[in-house]
């Protein structure tokens, strides 16, 4: 007989002998899970090594995938739909650019002071934006990426104003600035197999499954005795943290930044959740499999598209957004799982 939990109300993974109930996943074999993803993903780079224009697509789907896997703890996993993400994003590109282009810091070193200072912004606004719901909380963070987008206009003895930032090219490991686009590429999947895990352990621990009640039923979570602000104080901090590393990889990685770059809202903020939606809201890896579908995608389109009709790529998107919210409301990950339960357990 298994165990409740009465402060979050769900059941825990193991009964009273320790073991683990069959058809639960543990976060040792999610590990499993993501070790075998990395090792693919690397396999994949290396055939395209040679290759700089699939270099630079598969750089920035990584990156998109991680920044989405973070958003996914308090979007997905919390039910927080947050469009205000972009800010966390830009903190961390212009805290680490400020950093190595003023103090001579190392892009390694800056992630710690971009990591911390995105986390404790993200509590002070949204210590008051957490007491509304639904679509109120979603348009407070609109509004705060508007703001952000006009003070980052404004200072620019700090983000460069409209002008923006350029990063100097000097190669090197220590500098985060490589001269083959293929270790930029393993940095950026360094970066997204850290978030896997973060996700992975935050999904399995305690405070995931606080995250996954309140988004089921905050008034019925509360009941229960969760401290309900208190448990999206934490996972927002833990997702604007990662956010802010990506924008200080971002950042190192164009070596140019400026405020429509970072805070632009459909091409930043609305994208990490678009991708979580389409590969599946929720879901541990449905980040990356939005990823991998949009990113590459949104890139072809881009090249392919816009030259002769300027905003093809939005247009397509958008398209795929509704089919997706018509026919694949789980989104990927949802389907597979759909197919797997009608014809994998039947071959069994």
């Amino acid at each position: 007989m298994s165990k409740t939990d009465t402060m979050s109300g769900v059941t825990s993974t193991r009964d009273e002998g320790g073991a683990v109930p069959p058809g639960i996943t543990t976060f040792n074999t999610e590990l499993l899970r993501i070790a075998g993803i990395a090792v693919a993903l690397l396999a994949v780079t290396w055939v395209y090594s040679g290759d700089p224009f699939i270099l630079n697509i598969m750089a920035q789907t990584f990156l998109f995938a991680a920044v989405s896997l973070s958003w996914n703890i308090i979007g997905g996993f919390g039910g927080q739909f947050s469009l205000g993400h972009g800010v966390f994003f830009a903190i961390g590109a212009y805290t680490t650019a400020n950093l190595y282009i003023n103090w001579q810091i190392s892009p390694w070193l800056a992630l710690i002071p971009a990591a911390i200072l995105a986390a404790l912004v993200a509590v002070a606004v949204s210590w008051p934006t957490f007491r509304l719901r639904g679509p109120f909380f979603s348009i407070a963070t609109i509004a705060l990426n508007e703001v952000a987008f006009v003070l980052a206009n404004y200072f620019g003895s700090i983000t460069g104003g409209p002008r923006g930032l350029t990063i100097p090219f000097k190669a090197g490991l220590e500098n985060m600035i490589f001269t083959s686009r293929f270790h930029s590429v393993l940095l950026m999947l360094g970066f997204l197999v850290v978030c896997l895990i973060v996700c992975a352990w935050v999904f399995r621990s305690r405070l995931g499954y606080y995250l996954q009640a309140l988004h089921l039923d905050e008034d019925a979570a509360r009941a229960t005795g969760i401290r309900v602000l208190q448990v999206k104080l934490v996972g927002m901090a833990i997702s604007a943290a990662l956010t802010g590393i990506g924008g200080a990889l971002f950042a190192m990685y164009l070596r140019f930044i400026d405020p429509p770059t970072l805070l632009s809202l459909p091409d930043i903020g609305v994208k990490f959740a678009l991708i979580a939606l389409i590969g599946g809201v929720g879901t541990l890896y449905g980040p990356l499999a939005g990823a991998l579908l949009i990113v590459p995608l949104e890139s072809q389109l881009r090249a392919g598209l816009s030259a002769s009709v300027p905003g093809a790529n939005l247009i397509v998107l958008g398209a795929i957004l509704i089919l997706f919210a018509l026919f694949m409301k789980k989104g990927i990950v949802g389907l597979v799982m759909q197919l797997w339960d009608r014809f994998g357990r039947k071959s069994q």
